[in-house]
């Protein structure tokens, strides 16, 4: 069977940068499960896994416009410290989460200015190229629930 829109695909993946250091990895993990076209992953992902099959061996190289997009310096924003609760904790690099307009998003650090926090909104893999170690594990039709859930139930999905 061959991924195309509305199959289930388990696979198994490393990502790393272009410095070849690796940031994510489904190694000593469950394989990850998205349905193909209905944006559970990345675009240039789902077009790089378009028409493989079980067992197939995919090295891809993903732009940041088909990945997490390029910086938009209007998500840089500085904040008030005040609206911080626990200032001590507020130091360049850390990530958190926060609520916004678009849903829920990974706000980083960027700078402490003195009454300011500098947050940038942006995604923490714009700008980068991603490089993509797959195998495919397994494909296979979808459920309807599943589709009208739009993620993966079962051993590989979020719900067991």
């Amino acid at each position: 069977m061959k991924i195309e829109n509305n199959k289930v695909v388990s696979i198994h993946y490393t990502l790393k940068n272009d410095q070849g250091e690796v940031l994510d990895t489904s190694n000593g993990n469950n394989p990850l499960g998205y349905i193909q076209g209905i944006g559970n992953i990345i675009p240039g992902l789902e077009k790089a896994l378009e028409g493989k099959i079980v067992g197939d061996k995919v090295n891809a190289v993903i732009p940041p416009e088909e990945a997490y997009g390029k910086k938009d310096e209007r998500l840089i924003q500085p904040v008030p410290i005040s609206q911080f609760p626990k200032k001590e904790e507020v130091q360049v690099g850390v990530q958190f989460q926060m609520q916004s307009p678009q849903g829920v998003r990974i706000a980083t650090v960027a700078k402490v200015e003195g009454e300011n926090v500098v947050l940038d909104l942006n995604h923490p893999l714009a700008d980068v190229t991603l490089h993509f170690d797959v195998e495919i594990v397994e494909v296979r039709d979808a459920t309807e629930e599943e589709l009208s859930h739009g993620h993966v139930h079962g051993p590989h999905g979020h719900e067991h």
